[in-house]
């Protein structure tokens, strides 16, 4: 599946207040599920020595998709595909490797 095949079919599933006129809803949603794999990754760390077991992976990917999900939902409430997301963030981060910015910080380096 490509991503914007993709953004179509979760956008086909989405449902939510303000749904194609605010990303408050899918902005929030992205913080949640974010918070989910990192708490997971956490008790990974904390329970495993973090070791990555075949369980634990699946429940990443289940929760990895669900970031997926509400990204795609932003993207979509600003009408732009995940491709055309895509293609700028690697646009930005080769730029950066060619200029040897990659470390450091700031949006504009």
């Amino acid at each position: 599946m490509d991503l914007n095949e993709y953004q179509k079919e979760a956008r086909n599933t989405a449902l939510y207040p303000g749904m194609g006129e605010s990303m408050i809803y899918p902005t929030l949603g992205l913080c949640g599920e974010s918070g989910e794999v990192a708490e997971k990754v956490k008790k990974i760390l904390r329970d495993n020595d973090g070791v990555v077991t075949p369980e634990k992976r699946k429940e990443l990917i289940k929760e990895l998709g669900d970031v997926l999900w509400y990204i795609s939902n932003c993207a979509s409430e600003l009408n732009v595909t995940l491709e055309e997301v895509a293609a700028i963030n690697i646009s930005k981060l080769k730029k950066r490797w060619f200029e040897n910015k990659i470390k450091g910080s700031g949006d504009n380096r």
